[in-house]
């Protein structure tokens, strides 16, 4: 029967439709940071609890997909029946709130996280995640309606909204309590667009099974395409958050700007018009091969260029890969489908970067074999028709491609010799990689080659650098992020980083081993501190430590005093009670290692407990929010005796935090002055700035005075807002310029 013959008109209600997946869509990613930030006090600030973060997600998504593809046999009625009865029994959980789960043993985050958010948000994200596939599965029921793709590129563009909304304006206006409770009024203003869906459809299941019945069987090579295509981008999403945060450009709220331009490319490449998402997939093979080549850079730069770099890689790899997996999709009848295969590519990107490559690799190797996975995948046509050319054989351009190749070989061992002084704005530099790229793009067309040329670039920008560190074991990869080991024999110097971050030196001449380097100098506020601890506190001083690093802070251990060292990493203890770093061992063979998170260790402490406590936990340039907010100064407050100091190292080069400290030190009524170390370059120090805190004020006056060549000053005038754990914001305190690198 058709519809004419039914004697019904259903009218398509696109507006509708657009907009009730526009606010799921919308609703799903504000509450990924949502969840996440309200979990922070709990979890930390490690990159890769936001992938863990991202796994969770992606496998709930794959649940919504799955149950959406499998209500489809259902007339769009009882699809409705069912759907909006999830939804209301998704809404007693609600408002979102933490799930009650003890906190995790060391070295069992990596399962603990993923539990975590799965108790907590999960069954209103399964729910909310299913109503865009659905939805489009009832849009298509109505022939006047057009095809539903178009609805797709509605979804991701009401995810990469919420997703930006979050950072820019639900953190800094409005707590989380707030947050939860319009949330939850999104949740229902969705329900009744749901609802709305459904009615508007009310007279189509005859329509929809005529309409919406299976053709042919899809082979499964075309699926396991699919699933390939949608894992690459996935998974490249989050290398690239991984790359860019560990290795070039430690920044604030940098990992928003990969998720969204992943979500972003969905819109050209799923786009009715296919104008942009043709000409973006035309050039993929140049942008490959101009910024592809970085993807092997384990060197700190600072610099935007290389950010900016991976991040168009990142998107025109995503719009090009989407836009083949648009090429391929089936009929309306098998839209479930495609989602749920789409989704469980996802998952499986997912998986590779936030569970197997933390424990395989001992770098963020998945980067880059994941940009080698898309040179694989993406469409090739040439951009300059060899056999074309007057008065040429074929013999000839054969003879011109292997011409071309051999050129790029040489250009990339003088590329390798200029990347020994690496200097991004070198001219003689840049000129070799675009000679060597210009070479690749007249080699599109023709895969070996093209890619024989990428790997090359790969080699000259960094590659064999990368390679080599691995090669002699230098690298320690955890859950908690990746360290490199160096060793220096021309100055007798080893030295541990964290991502873009110095965490320590140690001088591996004997004589020297317990001497205080690095932020931990004579003149640092650490460094007045604990060796004027004797004269505040007696021989007995009991003093905490807040992250290990290097344990460059041991070396002012003296005996009889008790010394307390909190690190949530066991890779990082590891250092050194393997040999490689020896302040523990022979500067402080009393100190007590602690390993779990700093912030509920010290919680379960005894009050009045400490005299000493520096709080030294940063993750390269990472905030360590949880640390840092008004409550975890009750927890620091409560385990510092009466006439105890506390120290907080707030050394960044993106984020100034002395206002946020005023602020608590102002709220609490404590005695705050910061100490503003700038020694000279040819010490083995380190810049520092470190503020001290106290109740009892003439004990802050005794610590200060304590080494009068060391002068501290008065903490500037205090933020407006209290950071707590409700309500926190880095925005207000960033430092564009050095963002922005002037």
């Amino acid at each position: 029967m058709t519809e004419r013959e039914s004697g019904r008109t259903i009218a398509p209600r696109r507006l509708l439709f657009v907009v009730a997946i526009l606010s799921g869509s919308f609703l799903l990613f504000l509450v990924q940071p949502m969840i996440a930030r309200m979990a922070l006090p709990m979890l930390g600030g490690a990159p890769n609890v936001w992938n863990s973060a991202m796994l969770v997600f992606q496998a709930l998504l794959l649940g919504g997909y799955a149950y959406a593809h499998f209500v489809g046999r259902f007339t769009i009625a009882r699809q409705a029946a069912i759907h909006l009865a999830l939804l209301a029994l998704a809404a007693l959980t609600l408002p979102l709130r933490l799930a009650a789960l003890a906190p995790p043993a060391p070295g069992e985050e990596a399962l603990w996280v993923p539990l975590l958010l799965l108790l907590s948000v999960g069954p209103v994200f399964f729910v909310v995640s299913a109503q865009a596939p659905l939805l489009q599965r009832w849009y298509s029921a109505d022939p006047a309606a057009g095809a539903p793709w178009a609805l797709y590129a509605a979804s991701n563009f009401g995810s990469f909204a919420g997703l930006i909304a979050y950072p820019l304006l639900a953190e800094p206006l409005l707590a989380l309590r707030t947050q939860a409770l319009w949330w939850s009024a999104g949740y229902a203003a969705l329900a009744a667009l749901v609802a709305a869906a459904a009615w508007s459809r009310r007279g189509a299941d005859t329509i929809s099974r005529a309409r919406l019945s299976p053709a042919a069987p899809i082979p499964a090579r075309r699926i396991a395409l699919w699933l390939v295509l949608a894992a690459v981008p996935s998974g490249l999403m989050l290398s690239t958050t991984t790359h860019l945060t560990t290795d070039l450009f430690a920044m604030p709220l940098l990992w928003v700007i990969p998720l969204g331009l992943y979500l972003l490319s969905f819109v050209p490449a799923f786009a009715d018009r296919r104008g942009a998402a043709n000409l973006i997939a035309r050039f993929a093979p140049v942008v490959l091969l101009l910024c592809g080549g970085l993807a092997m850079v384990s060197r700190s730069t600072g610099s935007l260029a290389l950010v900016f770099a991976s991040l168009a890689l990142l998107f025109v790899i995503a719009v090009a890969l989407h836009a083949r997996l648009y090429a391929l999709r089936p009929e309306p009848a098998r839209l479930t489908l495609f989602y749920l295969v789409m989704s469980a590519g996802g998952v499986a990107g997912g998986i590779l970067c936030a569970l197997i490559a933390p424990l395989v690799f001992d770098w963020a190797w998945e980067h880059p074999l994941l940009v080698i996975a898309a040179a694989l995948l993406i469409d090739q046509r040439p951009l300059i028709a060899w056999e074309r050319l007057p008065g040429l054989s074929p013999e000839l351009a054969w003879a011109g491609r292997i011409t071309l190749l051999a050129a790029a070989a040489i250009l990339a061992v003088l590329q390798r010799n200029a990347w020994q002084d690496f200097d991004f704005s070198h001219s003689q530099w840049l000129a070799g990689s675009i000679a060597i790229a210009v070479c690749g793009v007249l080699l599109i067309g023709h895969r070996v080659l093209f890619l024989m040329v990428f790997a090359l670039m790969l080699l000259a920008q960094g590659a064999l650098d990368t390679i080599e560190t691995s090669r002699e074991g230098l690298r320690t990869r955890s859950y908690f992020g990746i360290y490199t080991v160096r060793d220096y024999p021309d100055t007798h110097e080893r030295t541990l980083a964290h991502g873009t971050t110095l965490h320590g030196l140690q001088w591996t001449d004997p004589a020297r081993r317990c001497t205080a380097t690095t932020y931990y100098g004579a003149g640092s506020g650490l460094g007045i501190a604990f060796a004027g601890a004797p004269a505040l506190y007696g021989p007995g001083a009991r003093i905490g430590l807040v992250g290990l690093g290097t344990g460059t802070a041991t070396s002012y251990y003296r005996a009889g005093e008790s010394w307390r060292v909190f690190e949530i990493d066991p890779a990082v203890v590891g250092l050194s009670r393997n040999g490689t770093f020896t302040y523990l061992g022979a500067c402080a063979p009393g100190a007590q290692v602690v390993i779990g998170d700093a912030r509920l260790a010290l919680a379960k402490s005894a009050p009045g407990s400490l005299d000493l406590l520096a709080i030294d936990a940063f993750s390269s340039d990472a905030i360590p929010l949880h640390l840092i907010t008004d409550e975890a100064f009750g927890v620091y407050e409560r385990v510092l005796a009466p006439r105890g100091v506390l120290l907080v190292h707030i050394s960044n080069r993106y984020i100034a935090l002395e206002p946020v400290l005023a602020r608590i030190a102002a709220q609490r009524g404590l005695a705050s002055a910061i100490r503003v170390d700038n020694p000279p370059r040819h010490t083995d120090n380190t810049a520092s700035s470190w503020v001290a805190l106290a109740r009892d004020r003439a004990q802050l006056a005794a610590l200060m005075g304590s080494a009068k060549q060391y002068p501290w000053r008065k903490l500037p005038a205090p933020a407006p807002t209290l950071w707590t754990d409700d309500h926190a914001s880095i925005l207000p305190y960033i430092r564009w310029r050095n963002m922005l690198g002037k």
